[in-house]
């Protein structure tokens, strides 16, 4: 059951209905968590504004779902593994074993593979990766400012695992469990 309400657009007001119509514009849906964000608009407003610049960013839209799968899957989150899997398979176009293995923080590609295992040393490290951890990942050919944004899709990340854990957010698209729970 779920912890926090998913708000109706239809009967949104105010912020809440304009950022779910611009949602709405864009996706042609509005997705559960969302519109469980909508309680707050300033969560939602912080976190349409975060994802919107790092899709801008050097890291590319299918590096982005796979780092949102390798720290969803750290973090448990069931809506976010569900909704990743589905955005990295149907828009992105990678392969079911691409996204796989990137739950694992793991890739085929080597510079993939060390911006993914730098995701989760900064999860398990709670952020105090030290010279080391940061001289792996640019030895691996990644630049600062996609070290800058690994940091950004953490954070973006964190913040929507640990609001959907929180609010135990219906899961809108097809489920996907955590590798933990498939033990």
């Amino acid at each position: 059951m779920t912890r926090l309400t998913a708000l109706n657009p239809e009967e949104a007001t105010g912020k809440t209905k304009d950022l779910f119509n611009a949602v709405q514009a864009k996706l042609g849906v509005v997705p559960n968590m969302m519109r469980t964000m909508g309680n707050s608009p300033a969560v939602l407003e912080g976190y349409l504004n975060l994802s919107g610049a790092l899709s801008h960013g050097k890291i590319g839209a299918k590096t982005g779902e796979l780092l949102a799968l390798a720290i969803s899957e750290s973090n448990s989150c069931d809506y976010c593994l569900a909704a990743h899997t589905f955005i990295g398979e149907k828009l992105v176009k990678a392969a079911p074993e691409v996204l796989h293995a990137a739950r694992t923080g793991n890739s085929a590609d080597p510079k993939t593979a060390a911006i993914l295992k730098f995701a989760k040393t900064l999860i398990s490290k709670n952020g105090l990766v030290n010279d080391e951890d940061v001289n792996i990942v640019r030895n691996a050919g990644v630049s600062d400012a996609e070290i800058a944004e690994t940091v950004g899709h953490v954070a973006l990340n964190i913040l929507t695992n640990y609001f959907n854990n929180t609010a135990n957010t219906e899961v809108d698209f097809p489920a996907v469990q955590s590798l933990e729970l498939q033990n």
